[in-house]
C-alpha cells in the first residue's frame, strides 16, 4: 500500500460513522465477503501438492510420478500437527531420534477435513500407536501387513480434485485413453496456481531467510513435500537459469538439514519426522 492510499485510509477511519452509515455498513460487509472468499480458496497442504503437479489442461498428474501417493499421506500428518491435532511422544532419558517415537493423539476434535479426519479416527483407535514412518505407509497402503490395509486413504486424489473442483480452481471432465475413459481436472482458474507457484518462489528468493524456523512452517512443509512429491520442479520450471539456480541451491539447504536437531530447538516433532521419513 502506497503512503497516500494510507493516508487516504486513516482519513476515512477518522471520520464520524454518523455521516456516512450506509458507506461504512458497505465496506463492512465488502470486508466480510472479502474473508469469506479467502477461507473459500484457502488450500491445503494436500491440494496444493496436487496443484503442483496437476498438469493444467489435461487435468492429471504424470503417469511416471510414484512418489505423490506417500507425499500426499505425508502431507495429512504435517497438516494435523500444525492443526494441533497430533503430536510424538517424548522422547525419553534416552532421547530417541525422531523416528524411533510414536505418534500419539493430542486431541481428537474433527478439524472439517474428510480426509484428515478419517486419518485422525485412525490414529485414535490405534493402540498401541505407531511412528511417522509406519503411518506413512499405513495411509498409501504400501504394507505387508494384511490387518494395517484398513488404515489406507483410498482415491485421495480424485477426493482432493473433487475439493478443488468446489473451490473453483479446477473443472471436471472426462477423457479416452484406447479402452478405457477417465475422469480429468483440468485447470479453471488459473489465478489460484500461478498465486501458488510465485509464493513458492519467492519463500526461497526475494523472501527468503537462512533461519529455518523463521519461515512459514506450512510453506517450509510445502517445499520439502513437493520435492518429495516431485513436483517441486513444475513450481521452479518458469525461472531464469540463474534464479532456479539459486532456487535450487536454497532448496537442497532445508533438504540437507539435521531433522532431529531442528526438532530439539523448536518443537513441531512430527512435521520434522516427516521430513526425515522422506530423507531415508
Amino acid at each position: 500500500m502506497s503512503e497516500g492510499q494510507l493516508v487516504q485510509r486513516r482519513k476515512k477511519t477518522e471520520e464520524p460513522v454518523a455521516e456516512k452509515p450506509e458507506e461504512a455498513s458497505g465496506d463492512s460487509a465488502h470486508s466480510s465477503d472479502q474473508e469469506d472468499n479467502d477461507k473459500g480458496t484457502r488450500l491445503t497442504l494436500m491440494e496444493q501438492i496436487l496443484l503442483l503437479g496437476l498438469k493444467d489442461r489435461e487435468g492429471y498428474t504424470s503417469f511416471w510420478n510414484d512418489c505423490i501417493s506417500s507425499g500426499l499421506r505425508g502431507c495429512v500428518l504435517v497438516e494435523l500437527v500444525l492443526r494441533g491435532r497430533i503430536q510424538l511422544e517424548g522422547g525419553g532419558m534416552r532421547r530417541k531420534n525422531l523416528l524411533n517415537r510414536k505418534v500419539t493423539v493430542k486431541s481428537s476434535e474433527p478439524t472439517g477435513d474428510v480426509i484428515l479426519d478419517e486419518a485422525l479416527r485412525h490414529m485414535k483407535e490405534t493402540n498401541p500407536p505407531e511412528t511417522v514412518t509406519s503411518w506413512i505407509e499405513y495411509l498409501s497402503g504400501e504394507t505387508w501387513n494384511p490387518l494395517k490395509l484398513r488404515y489406507q486413504l483410498r482415491n485421495v486424489r480424485e477426493r482432493l480434485a473433487k475439493n478443488l473442483v468446489e473451490k473453483g480452481v479446477l473443472t471436471t471432465d472426462k477423457q479416452n485413453f484406447l479402452l478405457f475413459e477417465i475422469t480429468t481436472h483440468p485447470l479453471s482458474d488459473g489465478n489460484q496456481k500461478t498465486k501458488l507457484i510465485k509464493e513458492v518462489q519467492e519463500s526461497v528468493l526475494g523472501k527468503w531467510t537462512n533461519d529455518v524456523h523463521r519461515m512459514d512452517k506450512k510453506m517450509l512443509s510445502l517445499i520439502v513435500l513437493a520435492h518429495a512429491s516431485d513436483v517441486l520442479e513444475n513450481a521452479f520450471a518458469p525461472l531464469s537459469d540463474q534464479d532456479y539456480e539459486v532456487a535450487m541451491k536454497r532448496v537442497r539447504s532445508l533438504l540437507d538439514l539435521d531433522y532431529d536437531q531442528q526438532a530439539e530447538k523448536k518443537g513441531n516433532d512430527v512435521m520434522w519426522a516427516v521430513f526425515e521419513a522422506f530423507s531415508k
